[in-house]
C-alpha cells in the first residue's frame, strides 16, 4: 500500500495547499513512487496526517481524477491508476549504489560473490520456527525499551557459543548485539574516542574497514601480511589501535601464527594500545578445528572481538556481536544506550531461538562440510579453465584468488565479469601500499555443480579478453 505518501505542503506558500497536494501526487504517480495500481491512503486519512481540512484533500483527490491519475472504488479505496494520462513523464534521479558496492540491492547475490551464505543449503524449517516463536513471544512481551545491549538470552548465547566454538570465556556483561561488524566498529571508534589517532590495518585488508577508519577521523597505517599473518611496523609511532583478522586473514586466508599473536598482543599491552579483532568467518575454517580467537589469550584487557551472523546466517539480519574488555563494560553499556543500542528485538529472540535449539551449532558443521567440497570444485574447474598465466591459490578462507602478472587491469576485468553476472572482485583495491597485487577474489559458497564449469568458462573467456593474459 502506498498511505505512507505524503505530499509537501507549505501553508505560506502562494498555491493554493489544493493545487500542492494535487501536484506532489500527481508527480509522485508519474515519477513511479507511486506504482501504478497501488492502494492510496483515503482523503479523510490524508486531512489528518497532512493537518488540513477535508474538504481540501478531496477537493485534490477530485482533480487527480478527472486528469486519470486515480480512480476509486467506492468502499474498496483509493487507487493510482493503471493506465495513466499520456503526458511529458518526470524522470527521476538515477540513484547509485554506495561506492565500492559492485552489486544491486534488489538483486540476489551473484554468482561467486563473497560475504554471503549458501543460498541452498540454509535450514530453512528450523529458521522459521525460531521466527514464528519470536513473534510469538514479542506479542506476550511488555511494552517498554528493550536493553540497548541486546536481549539478555541472546547475550549469553552469544557467550557460551564464543566459548565452545571460540576458546573465549567472557561474560554476558561483555557481550553487545549491534548491526554487523560495521555497528560494532563504530561503536567501538565512538566510546574510545579514536578519532585524530593512528591505526594498523593490514596490507591486503578490506578497503570498507579502512575507508571506515578514515572516515572516523584515524589515520590508517599499512601492515604487511605475509605467510605468518600481518606483521605490525611497531616502530611507526603514535598507532594507539590495530585492526585485524587473524582466524582467517581477509583476503589471503591465512591464520596469525602463535608467533604474531604473543607480539601483537605484547605491543598492545606495552604501547597502551588496542585490538580490534574481526572475527572474520573465523568459525568457518575449512581444514581442522578452528583456532582460538585472539581475545581468548588478551590477559591484559586489550581486545575488542567483532563478530557477525552475517556469513552464517543471512547478512540482511544485519546481527552482529562486540565482546569488550570487562572493565569496560560499564562504560560501553552507557555510550550504546545513547548512541547505538541494539536493533530489532524480533531478529534478536528469532537468533536466540535457533541457537538454543542447537540448530546454529548443527548449521556451522554442515556448512564447513558443503564449503570444503564446493571448493575444491571451483578449483578443479578453474585449473581446467583458466590461462596458464593466471595463478590460483585456495588455502584457507571461504574465497580462491586469481593472481595476475603486475601488467593486469584487474578493476577493469572484475567489472567485466560483473556485467557477466559474476561477483568478482579485484584484488588491488584491498592494498594500502604502492605496487598492489593484481588479481580477482572468487567466494565459494554459493557454488554449484551443474554450473560452475559454465560460469569458469565465461570467467575464463573475460580474463584471457585482456591484452596481459
Amino acid at each position: 500500500m502506498a498511505g505512507a505518501f505524503l505530499p509537501l505542503v507549505n501553508r505560506e506558500h502562494k498555491v493554493s495547499i489544493t493545487q500542492q497536494i494535487f501536484l506532489g501526487m500527481r508527480t509522485a504517480i508519474l515519477s513511479g513512487t507511486l506504482e501504478k495500481g497501488s492502494r492510496l491512503s483515503s482523503w479523510q486519512d490524508l486531512s489528518v496526517q497532512l493537518g488540513v481540512s477535508r474538504g481540501t484533500v478531496k477537493r485534490a483527490y477530485d482533480l487527480l481524477k478527472d486528469h486519470g491519475f486515480i480512480v476509486t472504488k467506492g468502499r474498496g479505496g483509493t487507487w493510482v491508476a493503471m493506465a495513466l494520462p499520456v503526458g511529458p513523464v518526470e524522470t527521476p534521479p538515477q540513484v547509485h549504489a554506495p561506492r565500492g558496492l559492485f552489486y544491486d540491492f534488489e538483486e540476489g547475490p551473484q554468482y561467486f560473490q563473497l560475504g554471503v551464505p549458501a543460498q541452498d543449503q540454509f535450514p530453512s524449517k528450523a529458521w522459521h520456527g525460531a521466527w514464528r516463536r519470536a513473534i510469538a513471544t514479542e506479542g506476550a512481551r511488555p511494552q517498554i525499551y528493550p536493553d540497548p545491549r541486546g536481549l539478555l538470552s541472546l547475550r549469553r548465547e552469544v557467550a557460551g557459543y564464543l566459548a565452545t566454538a571460540r576458546g573465549y570465556s567472557c561474560h554476558p556483561s561483555q557481550v553487545f548485539i549491534t548491526s554487523g561488524f560495521a555497528g560494532a566498529l563504530g561503536i567501538v571508534l565512538g566510546a574510545m574516542g579514536f578519532r585524530g589517532n593512528r591505526a594498523f590495518v593490514e596490507d591486503p585488508g578490506f578497503p570498507r574497514t579502512r575507508h571506515a577508519l578514515q572516515q572516523a577521523g584515524v589515520e590508517t597505517i599499512a601492515a604487511p601480511v605475509d605467510r605468518e599473518g600481518v606483521r605490525l611496523p611497531i616502530g611507526e609511532e603514535g598507532a594507539r589501535l590495530a585492526v585485524i583478522t587473524p582466524g582467517q586473514q581477509a583476503p589471503l586466508g591465512m591464520s596469525l601464527s602463535a608467533t604474531r599473536r604473543a607480539e601483537i598482543l605484547h605491543w598492545a599491552s606495552e604501547a597502551d594500545a588496542w585490538i580490534i579483532e574481526d572475527d572474520y568467518a573465523g568459525e568457518l575454517q575449512l581444514s581442522g578445528r578452528a583456532l582460538p580467537a585472539l581475545a581468548a589469550d588478551d590477559r591484559f584487557g586489550r581486545v575488542f572481538h567483532i563478530g557477525s551472523f552475517s556469513k552464517t546466517l543471512n547478512p540482511g539480519l544485519r546481527l552482529g556481536f562486540l565482546v569488550v574488555p570487562l572493565a569496560l563494560a560499564d562504560m560501553f553499556g552507557a555510550f550504546v544506550g545513547h548512541l547505538a543500542p541494539a536493533g530489532s528485538v524480533v531478529a534478536q529472540q528469532a537468533v536466540q531461538n535457533f541457537m538454543s535449539g542447537g540448530h546454529f551449532y548443527r548449521h556451522l558443521r554442515r556448512m564447513k562440510a558443503l564449503y570444503a567440497r564446493r571448493k575444491a570444485l571451483l578449483v578443479e574447474n578453474l585449473c581446467r579453465e583458466i590461462h596458464p598465466g593466471v595463478r590460483c591459490e585456495y588455502e584457507g578462507a571461504l574465497s580462491v584468488r586469481l593472481f595476475f602478472p603486475k601488467s593486469a587491469d584487474d578493476v577493469a576485468i572484475a567489472a567485466e565479469a560483473q556485467r557477466a553476472g559474476l561477483g568478482v572482485l579485484p584484488l588491488s583495491p584491498w592494498y594500502q601500499s604502492h605496487g598492489p597485487g593484481k588479481g580477482l577474489l572468487l567466494g565459494i559458497a554459493n557454488v554449484r555443480d551443474r554450473t560452475v564449469r559454465g560460469k569458469c568458462e565465461t570467467l575464463s573467456q573475460v580474463i584471457s579478453s585482456h591484452p596481459y593474459a
